[in-house]
């Protein structure tokens, strides 16, 4: 016998979607420092991860004036942040960050996907890919 009754569903509220990255106030603050005399709107912060260092990954941070093709595009507190396809597997959820203190300034990676990083923090580990380990040169 085939139940006639009207069926109800309960539908979940949407979930929020984790970015794939972010910028803290203070890495956004130092990008528009950066890049207030640039004329092309598209400039943004290239972020991409490479095979290398003690721990096995390193980080790389550029400046880039477009997108390519391959790449995902994120707008972060009004600036856009490219990341390849490849290395979005390894920054899911990670925020940019910029530190200035008496030891130095630059922009940080706060990454949820590292397990362990090198000593000297240039370096990281995830736990699906432990890379190849190397040297740690800066």
């Amino acid at each position: 016998m085939l139940n006639t009754e009207p069926q109800t569903t309960t539908e979940l509220p949407p979930q929020p979607v984790e970015p794939l990255v972010k910028l803290s106030d203070a890495a956004a603050g130092k990008l528009r420092e950066l890049t207030a005399a640039e004329e092309n709107a598209a400039t943004g912060l290239r972020v991409y991860v490479y095979s290398g260092g003690c721990s096995g990954f390193r980080y790389g941070m550029m400046l880039e004036d477009q997108p390519t093709p391959e790449d995902v595009t994120i707008e972060s507190q009004g600036i856009k942040v490219y990341v390849d396809g490849g290395s979005t597997q390894y920054l899911g959820g990670a925020e940019i960050d910029y530190v200035d203190t008496l030891m130095g300034a630059g922009f940080t990676v706060n990454n949820p996907n590292a397990v362990s990083a090198c000593g000297c923090g240039s370096s990281f580990r995830t736990a699906e890919s432990a890379g190849s380990p190397g040297g740690c040169h800066h």
